[in-house]
C-alpha cells in the first residue's frame, strides 16, 4: 500500500535530488542497523517523506556520510541521519509487519508469514517504545479489516482508518504541532489508501476481491470523480502543511506533495490508456 508519497526528479534541482536520496539512503542504512538487513525490505518512499518532514519541521541537524550497499556494491554514496531517521525506520517496521500478516491472512502467501516471523521480535521492541503509535496501527487496521468484510464502499469510513492511522505516525511527539500533523497524515492516509484501490481494481474486480471503489466505478464520470476526490485529500493535506513553520527543506516537501504524489497515477491512467487503445485495435 505504499511507494505513492515520492518526489518528482525531473523538477528538482541536482542539489534537492541530492539531500533527498541522502534521506532515502539513511533510512535504509537504519533499517539495516536497528533491525537487521532483511528489515530493508520496508524501506519505503513514504517514510522518506516522514523522515524529510519531521527533519524540516524541527530542525533537526543531520549526520552525513558515505556507504556502499548491495544495490550499490561498486560506489560509495551519501547518506543523512538523525533520531527521525530512526523514528521512521520503527515505524516502518511496524507497518509492515502489519503488512506482510496481511498479505498471509488473504492469500495464504508463505513469504510474508516467513519474514513476518522473523520481524516480530522487532516489532514487539517498536510497540514497547511507541506504545501510542502502534495501538493506533493495530486499531485502525482492524476497524479497516471490518470494513472489508463487511464489503464498506463508504469511502470516507474505509479510508479514514489508514487516515487515522498515518496522522498518529506523522504527530511523532504529540506536541504544539500535533493538530496540523494530524490532519496532514489523515488526508494523505485517505489518499494513499484510495490510490492504492484506485490502482488494484481491475485486479480486485478480476479476482473478485474486496475493492472500495467498486461501487464508484460503476457510475458515469468514475474517472473525474475519483480524480476529484484525490485532489481534493491533497489540497487539505496541503492546507496542513503551509501552516507548518517549515523553512528547511520547503521546496523539496512541496514539489512531493504537489507534484510527486500524481507521478504514479499520472503512470496508472497512462498505462490504461494504452491498453484501451490496443484492445480497440485489436477489436
Amino acid at each position: 500500500m505504499f511507494g505513492y508519497i515520492t518526489v518528482n526528479p525531473e523538477e528538482l534541482s541536482k542539489q534537492q535530488l541530492a539531500q533527498y536520496r541522502g534521506y532515502y539512503c539513511g533510512l535504509c542504512r537504519a533499517l539495516g542497523q536497528r533491525h537487521g538487513a532483511e528489515a530493508k525490505v520496508c524501506l519505503t518512499y513514504d517514510m522518506t517523506f516522514l523522515v524529510v518532514l519531521l527533519t524540516s519541521l524541527y530542525e533537526y541537524d543531520s549526520q552525513a556520510g558515505r556507504l556502499r550497499c548491495l544495490p550499490h556494491p561498486l560506489k560509495e554514496h551519501d547518506y543523512l541521519y538523525n533520531a527521525f531517521t530512526d523514528y521512521a525506520a520503527d515505524m516502518s517496521v511496524a507497518l509492515s509487519y502489519y503488512n506482510l500478516m496481511d498479505n498471509w491472512k488473504d492469500s495464504k502467501d508463505l513469504a510474508s508469514l516467513s519474514l513476518a516471523r522473523r520481524l516480530k521480535k522487532r516489532y514487539l521492541s517498536v510497540a514497547r517504545k511507541y506504545p501510542r503509535q502502534c495501538t493506533a496501527i493495530h486499531y485502525c487496521l482492524a476497524q479497516l479489516e471490518k470494513c472489508e468484510k463487511a464489503d464498506n464502499q463508504n469511502l470516507d469510513e474505509v479510508s479514514g482508518c489508514f487516515g487515522c492511522l498515518l496522522g498518529e505516525i506523522l504527530d511523532a511527539r504529540h506536541d504544539v504541532w500535533s493538530r496540523d500533523l494530524q490532519q496532514m497524515g489523515f488526508a494523505l492516509g485517505k489518499f494513499i489508501y484510495l490510490m492504492d484501490a484506485y490502482e488494484d481494481l481491475p485486479g480486485d474486480k478480476k479476482a473478485g476481491r474486496y475493492n472500495p471503489l467498486r461501487a464508484l466505478a460503476g457510475q458515469e464520470g468514475y474517472e473525474e470523480k475519483i480524480h476529484d476526490i484525490l485532489e481534493l485529500l491533497m489540497a487539505q493535506c496541503a492546507a496542513a502543511f503551509e501552516r507548518l513553520p517549515v523553512l528547511e527543506n520547503a521546496d523539496l516537501l512541496r514539489n512531493i506533495l504537489y507534484s510527486g504524489v500524481w507521478m504514479h497515477y499520472r503512470d496508472i491512467r497512462h498505462k490504461r490508456a494504452e491498453k484501451e487503445e490496443s484492445e480497440g485495435e485489436n477489436h
